[in-house]
């Protein structure tokens, strides 16, 4: 156990913008939601899963729907409490701790002002270790985890408990009501006792953050390496591309932000093109019309000076970036996980092929 603190979800944000491939929305709302509740109720409490009693029962907390509106729409205390309350009657007993669903931005720190709010600890694990876009695609979906009861509520006190046959089902039917809602909810969901989650969580993604988080600060404070090889190194990253967003291309649906960002080399990949696909996490990356990473792999965009994570939301013409692959967690690589987030799940006409493959052949340099 140790304690989250201020600095603490600084780094947290920082490093969960880059797991969240492109997606999860910008953690900066998400932060000072944290940020808020640790100050006004006390640093949280952070457990490894083998701390956690086999039937302690364990609340994931999130929001649901477009990150964008909820900068507009903000988050307050009552919601948490809500969800905590609903949960709890429904399950007749109380809640063990809180955990994170997803890596990604703004889900990374919504988990941590619950547990300050609530008085709860929170779990070093999460059900993806990246972000992606549907409930669904989850790590527990593996495990034949039902997403149900999945807990909804938004700002304004509506509140509904959801009981699905499939989690598919959950996906279509809290995707409807959330669009009811204004477009953003809180929910907690694939709740589940404390041997489920050590059997089929994402371990130590809290810590994996933060770790991230404190390299992308310190890639400038190495003198006997560049601070791209510092940032590839601490990450555990693979080079992609580099260059300059010449064009982004973007639709939305209703649900979820589609598209695709080109870029033209620059530096040693000056005579070269790249192009990334994107629906709300980056899925698929190409250069010179070959596919080097696809989902479920990371596919990330930092800023070229400060790698600085860039969400999709945050792409702009000329804007200089590093296009880097992460691998993602060993269960995603599985016939059942490649069946939830492959590259054909989302239309990619492609077997999945492991990041650190495509880099073999000289395509990607570490």
């Amino acid at each position: 156990m140790r304690k989250i603190g201020l600095q603490e979800i600084e780094e947290i944000a920082l490093g969960a913008a880059l797991l969240g491939a492109g997606g999860g929305g910008d953690p900066y709302v998400g932060k000072l939601v944290a940020l808020g509740a640790v100050r006004e109720c006390g640093a949280v409490s952070l457990i490894d899963p083998e701390e956690v009693p086999d039937d302690a029962l364990i609340m994931p907390i999130a929001m649901m729907g477009a990150p964008t509106v909820l900068c507009e729409k903000g988050i307050g205390d009552m919601e948490y409490r809500r969800i905590y309350d609903m949960v709890r009657r429904y399950f007749g007993r109380e809640v063990y701790a809180t955990m994170p669903m997803e890596a990604g931005g703004v889900n990374s720190m919504l988990p941590i002002a619950a547990a300050a709010r609530l008085g709860l600890p929170m779990v070093d694990c999460d059900g993806m270790g990246r972000a992606f876009p549907e409930l669904q695609m989850v790590t527990f979906t593996i495990g034949g985890v039902s997403a149900t009861p999945m807990a909804l509520t938004d700002e304004k006190g509506n509140s509904v408990i959801f009981e699905t046959i499939t989690n598919q089902w959950t996906e279509e039917l809290a995707r409807a009501v959330t669009m009811s809602c204004g477009g953003s909810v809180t929910v907690s969901l694939y709740v589940m006792d404390g041997k489920t989650l050590k059997q089929y969580g994402v371990r130590g993604i809290v810590s994996r953050s933060q770790e991230l988080g404190r390299a992308i600060r310190s890639v400038k404070s190495a003198a006997d390496e560049t601070p791209e090889a510092r940032f590839l190194r601490l990450s555990g990253g693979i080079r992609l591309f580099r260059g300059k967003i010449s064009d982004v291309l973007r639709t939305t649906d209703g649900k979820f932000n589609h598209g695709r960002v080109q870029l033209r080399g620059i530096g040693e990949y000056r005579n070269s093109c790249a192009e990334i696909v994107f629906q709300n996490e980056n899925l698929c990356c190409r250069v010179d019309g070959r596919i080097l990473a696809t989902a479920p792999d990371l596919i990330c965009l930092v800023d070229a000076e400060t790698f600085t994570p860039v969400t999709t939301d945050a792409l702009k013409y000329g804007k200089r970036v590093l296009a880097v692959g992460l691998k993602c967690d060993p269960l995603w690589r599985t016939q059942a996980g490649l069946a939830l987030v492959g590259p054909r799940y989302f239309g990619i006409d492609a077997d999945y092929i492991p990041l650190e493959e495509r880099a073999k052949g000289g395509e990607a340099n570490v």
